[in-house]
């Protein structure tokens, strides 16, 4: 064995071995207990970043650590290769999405065989493939047919000057930043599924997901928004003006009602009214999305109109305001500025009545209309006021007699709402998987047959001014019917990537199947029992993965009912307390790491430097402190070799010395098994194997503490084989291990070993550690406590006190109580 630690060396002959002998690749077995791990896989955008390598250490070493259970384990990887980067890219630098894209995989495909991840690269898939999108067009046109997929016209940011729409993170300032023109909110047919259609089965199948973080299932609870309320008709000139609320409680308290700009009343308004129609107008060229209701300045007009309240039969005021969306519910919303801050700020602005419905019980609190009363939200200890004959009643006893009255005056009805919309995937871009419709002005929307499918995106293109190039494609939209044979032109929106990244962890079990979308090994290997990402896809990616799974599901592809078993969402690499990001100029390239220290020096930072679902601090110095423990190491097997073969382990002649460091061995087996298994937390099954190494370094040259050496050290390659697949490939053979250390099983605890003749205690007086002393492990009470009295530093601060209490913890301490 080369004495000194060469990563280069030894990691591109791990490497090299791992090539010839396709050691990662993996087939359905039913003899085995199968383990599909699986990292979210990255977009193509050239280089990985240290957010990639920690992401996907993670993934790695619990796939190694599964197959060291013995387990029949897939890890495979792929590429999320659409999107507007790849454009946004071909458009900067003059290069075909197609191309650029396709130069970055191989680049990034290299770099991962570096880091040494144990891909089964034969399954490997980039969602551009037609191979791959075809069966997601064959898959959406089954949607059609059932009707779960429609066409509707939906509001979006529309940049004119760039013919596209704009995501709400691309509007800066009410202007597209890309040519700073300014953004209006337009109305254009859009592709929908209705995600809707499985919003209870999405929420009510949350509790079956225990093994996700408790914040992931809250996110994904609060996104798809179930709530009991009652939709309710005010009268506006004649014609009923619907609304939804979850307190009909507080009805009495409704001053006003507010619309969206782009409700038809406030429309119809604006027709006569200039002043009115100015302000919706501008109100179409500022950026909406939901995340920013709660902090931008509350806006509004009046619209003239009045509305007649459904039980009171009083008149009050209808509002054109800029914090309702006409994308959510009905576009108009009963406001209650008593009990709601936000209505409660517009009121105070536009001086519109407050009026208190709801009050505390057992208080002598005098409400104020100068703020909002934000306790009534509990619906606990409280009543309504000001209500007439709904005045006392507790939240329950309001609602339903409201909720009565509306409905037996044909006013109203108890419903369910969600604050999930369906699921718009068309987007007006080019880099994208083509949809697979064709619109006949006979037949309208008519889905490309199977046979014809896919529909190719073409790849050689040129971006010549704005819009997508399909769009000025004859060759590509013009086509006949499918169904009456007549002209026709090929839909020309493209999908939202989300889509492709839906499904992918399901081709991964049968990537190479031309036949079929799905087979019998795609669900032999679904559902997926580890996956590993971002928190920040907590709810989008997470929550169309769930939706499309049981779309699959429904059509007889798998036959589980959840995407994915365990979720385990790391944390973020920072550099000096910020997110790595080039923007900021702190990022660190994980290349120039691999070629200085090595890729187990890398991946051996990456798991040691935090708590897998914390940030990681990134740390010069923590990196060079895992390079010298692996040298550290390799020099503890190099030393133990040079001095020949160890004896056979004899246990019962060990001495004291050589107990305690086989009992700290098997100790450290037990502890890192639960940390890698259970707990998930690598960081401190890394810590512990250090622990295990300097107590190694105690050991004398005895026959029998080499024997102890050997065991201990063949151990502790184990433990780290999925940490440092590289080192411990070469450390493996050295040290006798049969076969490939890949194949070899996980260390088991010998309980023998663990067995103690004695124990360490600590003695406390009054709280304060005084003495550490050794008792038989089978000492009883009585004898601990004579013990603990006999230490010569207790009885030091016993002099002159009286002893109250003993107090004896079983294997840790004893607390004398004494004053």
């Amino acid at each position: 064995m080369d004495p000194q630690y060469n990563p280069k060396t030894l990691e591109q002959q791990a490497q090299a071995h791992w090539l010839a002998n396709n050691s990662f690749s993996v087939q359905q077995d039913d003899n085995r207990e199968k383990f599909y791990c699986l990292a979210m896989f990255p977009y193509p955008s050239g280089k990985l970043h240290m957010g990639h390598v920690r992401n996907y250490t993670i993934a790695d070493v619990i796939a190694r650590y599964q197959r060291m259970q013995g387990k029949n384990v897939l890890q495979p990887m792929g590429w999320d290769a659409f999107g507007l980067p790849a454009e946004n890219a071909a458009i900067k630098n003059n290069v075909p999405p197609a191309s650029w894209t396709a130069q970055n995989i191989e680049y990034m495909r290299e770099q991962l065989r570096q880091l040494g991840f144990a891909y089964d690269w034969d399954r490997e898939i980039a969602t551009c493939d037609p191979a791959y999108y075809r069966w997601e067009q064959w898959f959406f046109t089954r949607l059609f047919d059932k009707g779960l997929a429609y066409k509707k016209k939906a509001e979006v940011n529309w940049c004119e000057t760039d013919q596209t729409v704009l995501a709400n993170e691309q509007v800066v300032d009410g202007c597209c930043w890309r040519c700073d023109n300014p953004v209006e909110r337009r109305e254009i047919d859009q592709w929908f599924i209705k995600i809707t259609d499985y919003a209870d089965q999405l929420l009510n199948d949350l509790d079956g997901l225990d093994q996700w973080p408790e914040q992931v299932r809250t996110m994904q609870r609060n996104w798809i928004g179930r709530s009991e309320g009652v939709e309710l008709d005010f009268d506006c000139d004649g014609q009923p003006l619907r609304v939804y609320t979850t307190r009909p409680d507080t009805l009495m308290g409704a001053t006003y009602l507010a619309l969206a700009p782009q409700h038809p009343l406030a429309q119809a308004a604006a027709q006569n009214n200039a002043e009115l129609a100015a302000f919706i107008e501008a109100q179409s060229h500022i950026k909406v999305a939901e995340a920013d209701m709660a902090t931008m300045e509350k806006l509004g007009m009046d619209t003239g109109l009045t509305a007649t309240h459904p039980l009171t039969g009083e008149h009050v005021p209808v509002w054109v305001a800029n914090f309702v969306l006409m994308g959510y519910g009905s576009g108009a919303v009963m406001s209650v500025p008593a009990h709601d801050e936000r209505d409660h700020a517009f009121a105070t602005k536009y001086g519109l009545p407050i009026v208190q419905v709801v009050d505390k019980t057992g208080d002598d609190y005098t409400y104020s209309n100068h703020t909002w009363q934000d306790w009534y939200a509990d619906k606990t200890d409280t009543v309504t006021v000001n209500s007439g004959e709904f005045d006392g009643l507790d939240f329950q006893g309001a609602f339903d007699a409201i909720a009565d009255r509306l409905e037996s005056k044909g006013k109203g009805e108890r419903t369910t709402n969600y604050r999930l919309r369906d699921w718009g995937v068309s987007r007006q871009r080019y880099w994208g998987a083509p949809i697979p419709i064709i619109n006949c002005a006979a037949c309208g929307a008519v889905p490309v047959p199977a046979d014809d499918l896919p529909v190719i995106l073409p790849t050689e293109v040129a971006f010549e001014g704005v819009g997508s190039p399909i769009k000025k494609m004859p060759e590509f939209y013009q086509t006949t019917c499918p169904a009456c044979g007549g002209y026709a032109e090929r839909e020309t929106d493209t999908f939202d990537t989300f889509m492709e990244s839906s499904w992918y962890y399901a081709r991964y079990g049968c990537a190479s199947n031309n036949q079929a979308m799905l087979d019998g090994e795609a669900d032999y290997w679904t559902p997926v029992d580890q996956y590993v990402g971002g928190i920040e896809h907590a709810i989008l990616h997470l929550l169309y993965s769930r939706f499309y799974h049981k779309l699959l599901r429904d059509e007889g592809l798998v036959s589980s009912d959840e995407p994915f078993k365990r979720l385990l969402t790391q944390g973020m690499v920072l550099k000096d307390g910020a997110k790595m990001s080039k923007s900021k100029g702190n990022t660190v390239d994980p290349q120039a790491l691999i070629d200085r220290y090595g890729a187990d020096t890398v991946r051996l930072f990456s798991m040691f430097a935090a708590p897998p679902e914390q940030s990681l601090e990134w740390s010069d110095s923590g990196v060079e402190g895992a390079n010298r423990f692996l040298k550290r190491l390799w020099k503890l097997v190099s030393g133990h070799l040079a001095a020949g073969p160890a004896p056979e382990l004899d246990t019962a002649s060990l001495s004291e010395q050589q107990q305690q460091a086989r009992r700290k061995t098997h100790e450290t087996i037990a502890k890192v098994s639960d940390d890698y298994g259970r707990r998930q937390t690598f960081n401190t099954a890394i810590a512990a194997i250090m622990e295990l190494c300097n107590e190694l370094g105690k050991l004398d040259d005895s026959d029998q503490s080499r024997a102890v050496m050997a065991e201990a050290l063949r151990s502790v390659v184990l433990m780290l084989n999925p940490i440092v697949p590289h080192a411990c490939h070469a450390l493996w053979p050295a040290l006798g291990g049969e076969g490939d250390v890949l194949n070899a099983d996980w260390p088991e605890v010998d309980e023998a070993a663990l067995v103690r003749d004695s124990i360490d205690m600590v003695v406390q007086v009054n709280g304060k550690v005084r003495a550490r002393m050794q008792v038989p492990a089978d000492a009883g009470k009585e004898s601990i406590e004579a013990a603990a009295l006999e230490q010569d530093n207790v009885q030091r601060f016993l002099e002159g006190v009286t002893v109250r209490k003993v107090i004896v913890v079983p294997g840790k301490l004893v607390n004398i109580v004494a004053n």
